[in-house]
């Protein structure tokens, strides 16, 4: 069960209901078990809309919300989900089933997740629109489309829009409450625990996977049971790649490495990274393209005030990066072969410098890349109390980066942060994680404290 309250998974589904037209029904559809190979599946994963709503962890469950015509006092939280079964609790463990899910959840009613189809044409053929996450899975939208088909079959005419879902449900989970506060808190700090045993256990001849085991032991040691995301160490050329998950390679004097990972707390994700030197000092050269990043992110963290657009951080990352590298006679957009290496950025909108090829910041909650689907209407929010997101500016030159000296080739540094808004500016959650040179340093020698 979730530690949110049983009040405020009610006070989400009130005000998610108070965003749809009246006489509109939104269906939300738990995630199912996905197999990985054989016959074993992967760890279950709750959807996270499906989680924010009802703090239900079973697969196959369905959320049904039915907005009334008149008034909020006739809407409706319907569950739908597996009945019990001793045979497949003796391998799987007890399952709440409808006959208790609806009082445990705070819900209207619940039912068996096999009557699903046997009551939904009803409810969607008397719907003034249907709200649903319509063309991600192809089994929900045959599902829908049999339901319709269905509702016509019984003459109930259903004229209701298909409206997306996660554009109202995704502009509600940008605010973190409290509770939702706390375990981030939780999350960042069990993250930073990672990266210092990571940070102090780093040396030449090691392997980037016997950092990842000090990652995931600290994540479990600490309560969280399991990673965000799948962990990023990236020592050498391999952090100029800018998702690179094979962790394989062997920990090289003079290299620098790259660790992007947090864990998950509760479904609520921390996101963090650090770039530091596998011998426990950096060059020259590393430590200039070092301080150019922790100054733009020192920029772009000061620029998340409440108040301010969502853009402003990448906006002062970026004018950082730009002019610390024509400082140092490096072009920001080099050319390969005669041709521009310049990569769309995450919205696709303006051009970049390739060696500074992402946006800076992205928001952070029930999913690393959290609330994918909030401004839809193309109007950028500005940051208020409750955001969460990350600031995260790097600079990457890869080794056949031929247009750069050859001194900068193979560096790859990227500093991130969680960053909370408060009504007195950013709060970093994930503050206890040295990024200043000396104090990596000092940690890597052993003489920190």
């Amino acid at each position: 069960m979730t530690p949110i309250s049983l009040d405020e998974h009610r006070a989400r589904r009130a005000n998610l209901l108070r965003a749809m037209a009246p006489g509109a029904v939104a269906v939300v559809p738990g995630a199912q078990p996905a197999r990985r190979n054989g016959d074993v599946d992967y760890p279950f994963r709750q959807d996270s809309d499906f989680w924010y709503l009802t703090g239900f962890g079973e697969s196959g469950a369905t959320l049904v919300l039915r907005r009334c015509k008149d008034d909020d006092e006739g809407n409706q939280a319907i569950l739908f989900c597996q009945e019990r079964n001793a045979k497949d609790e003796l391998y799987n463990g007890e399952r709440l089933g409808p006959d208790r899910a609806a009082e445990a959840l705070g819900l209207d009613s619940a039912h068996p997740a096999c009557e699903l189809d046997e009551r939904l044409p009803a409810l969607v053929g008397a719907a003034s629109a249907i709200h649903c996450a319509l063309g991600e899975n192809a089994a929900f939208d045959q599902r829908l489309s049999g339901w319709l088909a269905e509702a016509q079959a019984q003459r109930l005419r259903p004229n209701g829009e298909i409206r997306g879902l996660k554009p109202l449900l995704h502009e509600l989970r940008l605010f973190k409450s409290a509770a939702e506060v706390e375990l981030m808190r939780r999350a960042a700090a069990i993250t930073v625990e990672g990266h210092l045993l990571a940070m102090g256990r780093c040396a030449p001849g090691g392997r980037e996977a016997d950092l990842e085991a000090e990652l995931l032991y600290a994540f479990l040691r600490g309560g969280a049971r399991s990673s965000a995301y799948p962990s990023i160490v990236a020592s050498g050329a391999n952090a100029c790649v800018l998702h690179y998950t094979a962790n394989t390679a062997t920990l090289t004097a003079g290299d620098l490495v790259l660790i992007d990972a947090g864990c998950e707390v509760e479904h609520y994700a921390a996101d963090l990274t650090r770039t530091f030197p596998v011998s426990g000092r950096f060059s020259p050269a590393q430590a200039a393209l070092y301080e150019i990043v922790l100054e733009a992110q020192r920029q772009a963290i000061a620029a998340c005030q409440p108040g301010a657009a969502f853009e402003a951080a990448d906006e002062a990352a970026l004018k950082v990066m730009v002019e610390g590298l024509e400082r140092l006679g490096i072009d920001p957009s080099p050319t390969v072969n005669g041709t521009a290496e310049e990569d769309d950025n995450a919205n696709g909108d303006a051009k970049r410098p390739a060696l500074c090829p992402h946006r800076t910041s992205h928001w952070l909650g029930l999913d690393v890349h959290d609330c994918s689907a909030a401004q839809s209407s193309g109007e950028p929010h500005a940051l208020a109390p409750g955001m969460a997101l990350t600031v995260e500016p790097g600079i990457y030159i890869p080794p056949q980066q031929e247009a750069v000296a050859a001194k900068w080739r193979g560096i790859g540094v990227r500093i991130e942060d969680d960053v909370l808004i408060t009504a007195d500016g950013p709060e970093v959650l994930t503050d206890g994680a040295p990024k200043d040179i000396a104090e990596i340093e000092r940690i890597m020698a052993g003489t920190d404290g």
